[in-house]
């Protein structure tokens, strides 16, 4: 948890997971893009992102590098 490879990933998994919460919650109104009440939608995203983030803090402590139980984080020199 303390490594940077730790946060990058962290903050990948946040983002990602942002986009799909708020996509979820677009698709499944099945409404027109104008009609989308996008504040809700970004309040979706935004409760699935910070749940994200407490998932790979709270498993980090399960012994592995990387923000989930079963992944890992490999480190490459920098410039490759």
């Amino acid at each position: 948890m303390f490594t940077r490879a730790f946060w990058k990933a962290t903050g990948e998994r946040m983002i990602r997971t942002f986009a799909q919460g708020t996509l979820g919650v677009v698709s499944a109104d099945g409404l027109g893009i104008v009609d989308v009440d996008w504040g809700q939608a970004a309040s979706v995203g935004g409760l699935a992102a910070a749940l994200a983030l407490l998932t790979a803090v709270a498993t980090s402590g399960a012994g592995q590098p990387g923000p989930g139980i079963t992944e890992t984080v490999t480190r490459t020199p920098y410039g490759v």
